[in-house]
């Protein structure tokens, strides 16, 4: 292959192959806000809470995770199993399946902090998440 052809073909990947995840969070914005809050303490409010099961809840708690952080409200936007049990109201027995579940299917990653796992959601789903949240909490009412 020739450098011009090289130079064509990596023109090409760049323009119809790459995705930019960076603004995600705010091309996603107007929908985030309809299905979560943020405290001014980085704390995470999920509107519309009894529609969507420990699952949904969960990965959507994560997203308010990456909103808190990016408005400088928190440091990290990982979570660990206590957090989230605390403030979704989520029993450890239930918790912890669905966390495994999520870990396992690649909707969530999970981030070693001393003997403690915590968890975040990678910014390539925050956008499907929110739709198909938002596509749910439609088709309910």
């Amino acid at each position: 292959m020739t450098k011009g052809k090289n130079c064509n073909l990596r023109e090409k990947i760049l323009e119809e192959m790459t995705a930019d995840y960076s603004n995600a969070l705010d091309k996603n914005f107007d929908l985030a806000k309809q299905l979560i809050k943020i405290t001014k303490d980085g704390k995470v409010d999920i509107l519309h809470k009894d529609k969507f099961r420990g699952k949904e809840q969960i990965l959507l708690y994560l997203i308010g995770k990456l909103y808190a952080k990016e408005a400088g409200l928190i440091n990290a936007e990982d979570v660990g199993n206590q957090e989230l049990m605390d403030e979704l109201g989520i029993p450890k027995g239930s918790i912890l399946p669905w966390i495994k579940d999520l870990r396992d299917n690649r909707k969530i990653k999970q981030v070693r902090r001393g003997k403690f796992a915590h968890y975040s959601i990678p910014i390539n789903l925050v956008e499907k998440t929110l739709r198909n949240a938002d596509k749910k909490l439609r088709k309910a009412e």
